[in-house]
């Protein structure tokens, strides 16, 4: 054994020194939450950025990889307080401390956060969440209300999709603040409007099957107009069905989870509500043709007959007649036929689309959560987790695992895998517990 008191200080190369250092770090701080001002920002080519939290006299240089960078809900700029949460690593080619940074939001975003969860529980709980009280969206609605501010490019996506599909189907808006104060109320008011004027039907009023609410992306402060437990409610008890498309495909409201159905952006609200025009009419061009050419084998069929029976019967003019007129009778009873089929036809087919629609919903909401479960199960059996907490894998020079003390003298060669490489190591003595 060495005697660490009489011993010199132990000699290190650099770049051991800041594994060294970066080891401990690693496993005394990581993971860290760091809140402080942005300064220095700036976004490489690659898509990396670069910058520095400080407070007061106190800065800590930070990197932020693409992949994280790309979560961003925000554009950063210097001088705004952020929160950010990370890994504390020494860069080994200037061996400077830094903090890589996993995530990064507004400060005062997390308050938010937390009430929005309270609040999502809390109406859960409820009951308003329930898929089993969601409807299913019509086919071809006989009008289609909509809920926005006059002023946000939202409109203008929604009502060119609905022109651009559906022209003949008509919109009623009902204008209302998508953000700030009084935001919530108006979107409320705006609700109740477009059910009363559905509801006289025998003054003014437009029949509306289904109501669109949207609003373009923006940040949690942004967007939290569609967080109010009142307008949830009101969203809850329309007996109209409700599509909401507020925000990107990442942003989601408690008015999300309410509405019957969920998309990811205002554009894609509009077209779920908009079956084309040209694609119900094609079913139906295809059915009328099949209806036709049958109809017309069974005129073949019947006319064969009369043939027949003419050739069999001579030429006497009464039975000529006869069959001129049961022949005029069953085209008669076909062409009614032909129309009773059609009709049944697009029955089902509305039927089987709207069966189709909710089996697809069903089928992506399941398979949505069996990719969640597995990789969560993929990442707890990740080894490197163990690695991280600071524990080490052992083999001996023939790459044998080393788990016992047994297996290891004075003098062999041991090599330690750690979390980020390894580290070759000589047995100076090996002791049993």
């Amino acid at each position: 054994m060495i005697n660490h008191d009489e011993a010199a200080p132990r000699v290190w190369r650099v770049d051991a020194l800041c594994r060294a250092l970066a080891d401990t770090l690693n496993a005394r701080f990581n993971a860290v939450r760091v809140t402080g001002e942005l300064s220095g920002f700036s976004r490489a080519a690659s898509g990396h950025c670069y910058f520095s939290l400080k407070d007061h006299d106190t800065q800590i240089r930070c990197a932020m990889f693409k992949r994280a960078a790309s979560q961003l809900d925000f554009a950063p700029r210097d001088g705004e307080l952020v929160e950010v949460s990370g890994r504390l690593d020494i860069y080994g080619p200037r061996g400077d401390l830094q903090l890589i940074v996993e995530s990064m939001r507004k400060q005062g975003q997390g308050n938010l956060f937390e009430e929005f969860v309270r609040l999502k529980n809390r109406l859960e709980s409820r009951g308003l969440f329930a898929q089993e009280r969601k409807r299913a969206l019509p086919l071809m609605p006989r009008g289609i209300g909509l809920i926005t501010s006059l002023g946000a490019a939202a409109l203008h996506d929604v009502a060119t999709a609905l022109r651009r599909r559906v022209p003949h189907i008509p919109v009623v808006l009902a204008p209302a603040s998508v953000q700030g104060g009084n935001a919530p109320a108006e979107l409320t008011r705006a609700l109740q409007a477009l059910l009363a004027r559905s509801a006289d039907i025998d003054g003014a009023g437009t029949p509306l099957d289904v109501i669109v609410l949207v609003r373009g992306g923006g940040s949690m402060e942004d967007l939290w107009a569609f967080n109010d437990e009142a307008l949830a409610i009101a969203l809850s008890e329309s007996p109209i069905p409700v599509v909401s498309g507020v925000g990107h495909e990442t942003d989601f409201t408690i008015a999300d989870f309410v509405a019957d159905v969920r998309a990811p952006t205002p554009t894609a609200a509009a077209e779920l509500v908009a079956t084309p025009t040209t694609t119900c009419l094609a079913a139906i061009d295809l059915m009328q043709e099949r209806l036709s050419a049958a109809v017309q084998r069974q005129l073949n069929t019947q006319a064969q007959r009369l043939d027949r029976v003419a050739t069999r019967a001579g030429r006497p003019s009464g039975v000529v007649v006869g069959h001129s007129l049961r022949l005029q009778q069953v085209a008669h009873k076909l062409q009614g036929a032909q129309q009773a089929r059609l009709l049944e036809a697009r029955r089902q087919h509305e039927a089987l689309v709207l069966k189709f629609s909710g089996r697809v919903h069903t089928l992506g909401r399941q398979a949505h959560e069996r990719l969640d479960q597995s990789a969560l199960r993929l990442r707890l059996l990740d080894p490197t987790l163990v690695l991280q907490r600071g524990y080490a894998w052992l083999a001996d020079a023939r790459g044998a695992t080393v788990t016992s003390v047994r297996q290891a003298g004075p003098g062999d060669a041991i090599t330690a895998t750690l979390a980020d490489g390894t580290v070759d190591m000589a047995v100076c003595a090996a002791h049993e517990n």
